[in-house]
């Protein structure tokens, strides 16, 4: 059985840097959960960020100049946490390729998990399209990764894996 990761937040758990959860109703959702596919994560905590924590955006470019050492994420306080959104993703990554996941669902709109929109980078609320460092890194690995809005698309995408796994 294929495996798919989410954002720890999904599901309701209040571990937003804003104490909030992210829920979801929806019965390939519920589907998911009774198949025992999810394996949650949240690569902030996952690196020691804390809850709450301050808002992070990523600042004068994208999840792929991030990456790649061209841009860097920073806090509203101006701390710089670059590094630290990098483990991030390299602790999502390594949690999806350990687990078998053949696909992601990540809470869209932040600077690590974001795979339709993140935040512009100025902290005023502006969305941009964009990935998030996590979402960015898991997809230069193959993974497909869906918003959590996406849940319809993601299943099919899960079941067409599935149909080639079966024939292969």
């Amino acid at each position: 059985m294929l495996k798919v990761l989410v954002s720890g937040c999904l599901g309701g758990a209040p571990i937003r840097f804003n104490e909030t959860g992210v829920p979801v109703s929806s019965p390939i959702w519920r589907r998911w959960a009774s198949e025992g596919r999810l394996v949650s994560l949240c690569p902030e905590l996952a690196v020691g960020f804390p809850v709450p924590r301050p808002p992070a955006e990523i600042v004068a470019g994208s999840a792929a100049d991030v990456l790649d050492g061209r841009a860097r994420v920073h806090e509203v306080s101006g701390r710089d946490v670059t590094e630290l959104f990098r483990a991030a993703a390299r602790r999502a990554l390594d949690r999806a390729i350990q687990s078998g996941v053949a696909l992601a669902v990540l809470v869209d709109g932040s600077p690590t998990c974001g795979s339709t929109y993140i935040h512009d980078g100025t902290f005023t609320g502006v969305t941009v399209a964009g990935r998030g460092v996590a979402a960015e890194a898991l997809r230069r690995h193959g993974i497909p990764v869906f918003a959590h809005h996406e849940l319809d698309r993601a299943a099919a995408t899960l079941a067409d894996l599935e149909r080639r796994t079966d024939r292969d």
